[in-house]
């Protein structure tokens, strides 16, 4: 530690960090009771899991908050007995140190570990939840402290030696209540999110299948719907067909361009009101792009992860690439937004349709989708549908907004308060 030329003093071990006053610089080790990484029993033998002490991998923390929730692993006493692992109690702090380096979390309840965590036990002038914050804060310099190998790691000795800035236990307390707070906030709207996908998603089984009007069902290519209605295929409903991509060299193509031009990362909007990029006239003349009117659907025909399958309304005229088709409706017995809500329902059985056969590389064909059949009752309980399905649709992407906000508040919050650029005692008075 030295002083600059203002006569802070700055943290060596921290760069950027400058200790506040009336905080102290502390080693790691100087800090825990105990400091130690577990193991991993032999996996040949079925006899070391599946017993009752909660075993934690890397996984398990990342997919956590502050605290430790659930282990999807346990060991038996056997497993336990016979590795390095060891019985890590409640309150401890866990500390990733492979792959993904410095993530963090604490125990609520006894647990065991494999060797890529290390638990730390915290003297009494160490709270928990701070202590866990505070690396949480400094993980991307913990992350450069790394040991060179095939896989980039940290260890022990490394960890020993970490510089922990700290102030007094009240204010350690009060740091930690504050960010847990947020937290607690952060995951109340994941609650929201995850009902309200669960509630639109029985929805939308409920009312493609059996309306608003208590009508009988009857049974058709597509399953049960109600009586009054009829089952069109895409292809009586809308022109079909896809898009293609202008040379990126040809820079007459894009340089200057005025026309919205969509590729299939796009098609996650689900209501696309804007483009990121844009091609030229003479691009879509040369080219042959075709011109997609607003209200069309969109249909993701390849791609990677969850993107193929899924559908989006376009509520501009625009370009599409190879890797989407669009379904521009010139039936007037069809909202287009039914139509999508209808297409989100049909995902997997899309995606199913791609990887058909044992493909590797899955695609879907305009042809295919001329072919599907879409459930058509009358315009007003089309209408009707799309009302009921995009009020849980914005209150889901309301809780998903206001949860972005408070992630970013967080990640503020946390470093303001460990650097002490903000103090809690500001806080308390706001």
């Amino acid at each position: 530690m030295e002083a600059d030329s203002c006569g802070a003093q700055v943290v060596s071990g921290l760069p950027d960090f400058q200790l506040p006053e009336g905080w102290s610089l502390v080693r790691m080790d100087q800090l825990a009771i105990k400091l130690k990484a577990g193991g991993t029993p032999s996996r040949k033998n079925k006899n070391f899991f599946g017993g009752e002490i909660p075993f934690v991998l890397i996984d398990d923390i990342t997919s956590s908050g502050a605290y430790l929730k659930s282990t999807n692993e346990s060991l038996t006493l056997a497993g336990l007995d016979a590795c390095s692992a060891w019985m890590v109690p409640e309150n401890a702090v866990l500390l990733s140190m492979y792959a993904t380096i410095g993530r963090t979390a604490v125990t609520k309840f006894p647990v065991a570990t494999n060797q890529a965590i290390l638990a730390i036990i915290p003297k009494e002038n160490c709270h928990p939840e701070y202590l866990s914050f505070c690396l949480e804060a400094h993980r991307l310099h913990l992350a450069r402290l790394n040991v060179e190998s095939t896989q980039k790691n940290i260890n022990k000795g490394i960890v020993s030696s970490f510089p922990i800035p700290l102030p007094s236990i009240h204010e350690q307390k009060k740091i930690a209540h504050v960010l847990l707070a947020v937290l607690r906030a952060i995951e109340a709207q994941e609650r929201i999110i995850q009902t309200t996908t669960e509630l639109k998603k029985a929805l939308m089984h409920k009312l493609f299948t059996e309306g608003l009007r208590n009508e009988p069902q009857k049974q058709t290519e597509i399953g049960l719907v109600p009586e009054s209605w009829v089952v069109l295929e895409l292809g009586a409903l809308a022109k079909v067909g896809n898009g293609s991509t202008p040379k990126r060299l040809n820079e007459t193509y894009w340089k200057g361009g005025t026309i919205p031009w969509l590729n299939s990362s796009k098609i996650h909007d689900q209501f696309i009101t804007k483009a990121e990029q844009y091609v030229t006239p003479l691009a879509v003349r040369e080219c042959h792009l075709p011109m997609v009117a607003p209200n069309s659907l969109l249909i993701a025909i390849t791609g990677q992860g969850k993107t193929l399958g899924n559908s989006a309304i376009t509520r501009i005229e625009t370009c599409i690439n190879q890797h989407l088709a669009y379904a521009q409706f010139h039936s007037e017995s069809v909202d287009p937004d039914y139509v999508f809500w209808f297409m989100q329902t049909r995902y997997e059985f899309l995606r199913s349709i791609a990887y058909g056969g044992g493909s590797t590389k899955g695609a879907l064909t305009c042809g295919f989708l001329k072919t599907i059949g879409i459930p058509v009752p009358s315009l007003e309980e089309q209408k009707e549908i799309v009302s009921v399905l995009q009020q849980v649709a914005q209150r889901q992407a309301f809780a998903t907004r206001k949860q972005a906000v408070l992630q970013e508040v967080f990640r503020t919050l946390l470093y303001e308060l460990m650097a002490a650029k903000t103090r809690v005692a500001v806080l308390e008075t706001l």
